[in-house]
């Protein structure tokens, strides 16, 4: 019997379990502990995952809630329009979270995705046919169906476009975003929604400006798979001790914008987003020194950093 054991085992006593053996194939790998083969699953950077697509999912039922024909329906679609900038502060936290803890994985950049296409790619389509496109083109609502889908495609296929690209490179992402991250486009669309609501409550003439917003969702689909460079930030070092001046500036802003919100927000959310998408067109025209300072990165501009993003 102990000769069939021995035959069965060899002398070299590497058995199943052993300190020695090496881990199975089908349990070791990137996304796997090779101890125990379960996957890497944190829970907080995915608390914060899972809140953006919370807010997705409540703006899109608060978009198809909205009635036209009531006087509520502008409140309604604000609603909505805040869920979509708040899931992307949720977006920005949970990569700052998992990026600071060391908690990055495969399953939060799959996860990640998910949420973005709902937050930042089905909500702010839909919701701008259905406040802007099916008015703009009553006659012919099939460009309006286009429109909007062209912007849910190419916010799909910037994703898996990221995913792929970060697996190839085996992190996370570089230094650049690989054209127009879809958080930044849904928000420059939330943004001037918002405008444009603000705007009509005052009384002042919409007009041709209608118009605007469709063709900004074509440019926003196009500028979201191309390869223009935008920053990450993922270099800026919170713990560094910056000048009295610096942090006076920054405290006196986000006091002046939790104050006066209402008021500052519907004009200054669309200027930010602004400025963020036309950066990537003046930022090879400028010095390099001038990149890292605006950017916050003290670290040397290098061509072969990956370009990667979401």
């Amino acid at each position: 019997m102990f000769g069939v054991v021995k035959r069965c085992w060899p002398e070299s006593n590497n058995m199943p379990g052993s300190p020695e053996s090496p881990p199975s194939p089908s349990v070791a790998g990137p996304e796997s502990d090779p101890g125990d083969g379960r996957l890497k699953i944190y829970l907080l950077p995915n608390l914060f995952t899972a809140a953006n697509l919370f807010c997705g999912f409540l703006a899109l039922t608060r978009i198809v809630e909205a009635d036209p024909s009531s006087s509520h329906f502008p409140d309604v679609i604000k609603q909505a329009l805040f869920y979509i900038l708040l899931a992307c502060i949720f977006d920005l936290l949970d990569g700052r979270v998992a990026r600071m803890g060391g908690f990055e994985s495969p399953f939060g950049r799959e996860f990640d995705s998910l949420a973005d296409i709902v937050s930042f790619g089905v909500a702010p389509a839909f919701l701008v046919h259905r406040v802007v496109l099916k008015d703009v083109f009553i006659l012919h609502p099939e460009i309006g169906w286009f429109i909007a889908s062209l912007y849910v495609i190419c916010g799909a296929f910037r994703l898996a476009r990221f995913n792929c690209l970060a697996a190839m490179s085996g992190s996370g992402g570089g230094k650049y975003f690989l054209g127009c991250p879809i958080p930044m486009a849904a928000g420059m669309v939330a943004s001037l929604t918002l405008f444009m609501l603000w705007w009509d409550a005052r009384e002042f003439r919409v007009g041709s400006w209608r118009y605007l917003l469709p063709g900004i969702l074509v440019f926003l689909s196009a500028m979201m798979v191309s390869e223009v460079k935008y920053p990450t930030f993922k270099k800026v070092n919170w713990r560094t001790q910056h000048p009295f001046v610096k942090s006076l500036i920054i405290v006196l802003f986000v006091g002046l914008l939790v104050i006066l919100w209402r008021k500052i927000l519907p004009v200054f959310a669309p200027v930010l987003f602004a400025v963020y998408l036309l950066y990537g067109f003046v930022r090879p025209f400028i010095s390099r020194q001038l990149q890292r300072e605006i950017e916050v990165d003290d670290e040397p501009d290098d061509d072969e950093t990956s370009d990667t993003g979401k």
